[in-house]
């Protein structure tokens, strides 16, 4: 084994072995990528402080001590009145000096919008390859558009390792709202509560459903106004408008006309897009434009997979919340039972409890 692994691995607990094994079976490129993998998450977690320290050493930013003793309170919450695990994720903090944690690479064909999948130990098959460099990102992305793919990168804040490591508080989440911040630390500790292998929309809605209710009982608490739902309202619209432009392009590359039709009813739908948009705006929302960067940007097939995998199914699992009677072990274990089903009979069983609101 060359020094740099065996290095590697005198820092990190045994459950990434392997992770290393798989990537010494796979060929040149794939010890690369998990060597970065597992380099990037040595890196944060040797920068990890206690969260406790932090806040009672005076030496500490006035500004950080107030975000770290917020964060505290929510971790609290989080496991005292959402059931969410008790450990030490959250309770940490690290400093990765850069404004994203994790770069993520989405993929697709030209004419379609499956994504590549990339599989993983534990984790299962999910739509992207993660980067702990911009550079390496970067890099990934112009190969595998050499390779004729659509491909789009996004910066990450925040990430779940599922428990297997205490996750810390990082500095690119400090730079959220409070609400923000609060509703983080309650959506990636749902993760570490329940994880389906090679299901991202039922991960990502329930994750998603916790953090939601999660932080109206917060607000509650706390005495504090229920949420202005402006901001909800605008995400959902302008959710439609680009799961409506999926579907187009979907039955557009299922048509069987010629290529160059493809690309120009493509581009077409795309500028749809736009319109559609800046007319919501101006007619809806008042012409704030909440999403004016992201839709003067480049389009392409693989910038629109995210949208719909973190709420498909919030709405089942707000009916399951209920058939919990508001209970969150309950409720828990319902979401376990619906985990539990082969893939086809969890999607009926959601789809079941959609059709049910």
């Amino acid at each position: 084994m060359p020094p740099i692994y065996r290095s590697v691995l005198d820092r990190v607990r045994p459950s990434w072995v392997p992770l290393l094994l798989i990537a010494l079976l796979s060929g040149c490129s794939s010890i690369d990528y998990y060597s970065q993998l597992l380099d990037g998450q040595v890196d944060v977690l040797q920068r990890r402080q206690a969260v406790s320290q932090l806040i009672s050493d005076p030496n500490t930013d006035a500004q950080l001590r107030k975000r770290l003793a917020l964060s505290q309170q929510a971790r609290s919450f989080a496991s005292q009145e959402l059931a969410l695990p008790d450990n030490q994720s959250y309770r940490v903090y690290a400093d990765v000096q850069r404004p994203f944690v994790v770069w993520n690479v989405f993929a697709t064909p030209e004419f379609s919008l499956k994504p590549e999948l990339h599989c993983f130990p534990i984790a299962g098959c999910v739509a992207y390859r993660g980067y702990y460099q911009q550079g390496r990102a970067r890099g990934a992305a112009a190969l595998l558009k050499q390779q004729g793919l659509d491909v789009y990168m996004g910066g990450v804040e925040a990430y779940s390792t599922l428990g297997w490591f205490d996750d810390p508080l990082l500095n690119t989440m400090l730079r959220w709202s409070d609400e923000r911040l609060v509703s983080v630390i309650f959506h990636e500790l749902a993760h570490q509560q329940f994880y389906v292998a090679d299901d991202t929309e039922f991960n990502e809605s329930f994750a998603t459903f916790v953090e939601q209710q999660g932080l109206r009982q917060w607000r509650a608490e706390r005495g504090q106004p229920a949420a202005n739902p402006t901001a909800d309202q605008q995400r959902e619209q302008f959710t439609e408008l680009v799961l409506a432009t999926r579907g187009r392009l979907e039955a557009l590359y299922a048509s069987g006309k010629s290529v160059e039709q493809m690309r120009q009813g493509k581009q077409a739908e795309f500028q749809r897009l736009r319109t559609e948009y800046y007319e919501l705006r101006q007619r809806r929302w008042g012409g704030t434009g909440r999403y004016d960067g992201w839709i003067n940007s480049p389009m392409n097939n693989a910038k629109l997979l995210p949208f719909g995998l973190y709420d498909q199914w919030v709405p089942a699992f707000a009916k399951l919340f209920n058939e919990a009677d508001g209970d969150w072990p309950r409720f828990y274990q319902k979401v376990a039972q619906l985990g539990e089903l082969p893939a086809d009979e969890r999607k009926a069983a959601l789809e079941q409890r959609l059709m049910a609101n």
